[in-house]
């Protein structure tokens, strides 16, 4: 990942451009101003090769920006880690972090805001370790421990984004069918249940169980993820997982429709107060 994947060199890219224009300036009066050919900033704003994160802040400087959380954003988006700088803690784990994976774990820690819909497990940033330890067990079956206890630290590492000064606001919708599907065993069910009710407690978490119910709902094509960042929506994200490999959403015809289906499944969904009920409920009579 030198320069990231490609989904994030093309975000990168339509945002150095629309900067571009917004300064003003062609692209080769931008090359001009750094003393580069014009065919280098084309190539970057088309996504056909990568931009090194110094490179990155030159470009903003020539184009006058100055917001420093859009500026952060853009830089990470090129590869904080590349530039000699202090890198992300992800970066240890390359060994046995997929690409698709370490990249959705740095748009995650990027991120102001995630929507995500879940029919089958707990969220991953609401995970136990029990809990996350079981999951990842069935998911890898055949796999090493040192791989499985290694997929857990991450996973765990990555929950962080929830505890920072500026925590990442998360709001999930959990089909009901996860509250009573027993992962790692009763025990470890009453420990994950109990978990989700206080993460329903911070302020900056939102979680609502979709009902048994609500009947047939937009959700049941499957799980998804919503990224959200600072100051654009041009930058938003969907991801849909699959079984060895994610895909990454990025029209605005797509993200309209997510956040769309987002909003009518959380219409459906139980209000935050009455899922907490529901899930003390759970906790007390035991899965």
């Amino acid at each position: 990942m030198p320069n990231g994947p490609a989904v994030r060199r093309r975000k990168l890219g339509a945002e150095l451009k629309a900067l571009r224009g917004r300064a003003g300036l062609t692209s080769g009066q931008a090359a001009g101003l750094l003393g580069w050919h014009q065919s280098k900033v084309s190539r970057i704003e088309t996504a056909r090769s990568g931009v090194k994160p110094g490179d990155v802040r030159r470009l903003l400087d020539a184009y006058d920006v100055r917001d420093p959380r859009l500026r952060e954003l853009l830089v990470a988006l090129a590869g904080t880690e590349q530039d000699g700088e202090h890198r992300r803690w992800w970066h240890r784990y390359r060994g046995v972090l997929p690409p698709e994976y370490r990249d959705f774990i740095s748009l995650e820690s990027q991120a102001t805001r995630m929507r995500t819909l879940e029919t089958s497990v707990v969220p991953g940033l609401l995970q136990t370790p029990r809990y996350a330890r079981a999951v990842t067990r069935a998911s890898l079956a055949g796999v090493p421990q040192a791989q499985v206890d290694a997929l857990v630290e991450v996973r765990l590492a990555r929950q962080e984004v929830l505890r920072t000064k500026r925590p990442l606001e998360l709001s999930a919708v959990i089909d009901e069918s996860v509250l009573h599907r027993t992962i790692g065993g009763p025990e470890v069910m009453r420990g994950q249940l109990a978990a989700l009710r206080e993460a329903a407690a911070l302020p900056h978490v939102v979680l609502q169980v979709l009902p048994y119910t609500s009947g047939e709902h937009i959700g049941l094509t499957g799980p998804f993820v919503i990224f959200s960042f600072p100051n654009t929506n041009d930058l938003d994200l969907v991801v849909l997982d699959h079984l060895t490999s994610s895909l990454y959403l990025e029209r605005k015809e797509d993200l309209s429709a997510y956040a769309d289906a987002f909003a009518s499944l959380q219409a459906r969904a139980l209000s935050a107060e009455d899922s907490l009920l529901l899930l003390a409920e759970r906790h007390d009579d035991g899965p």
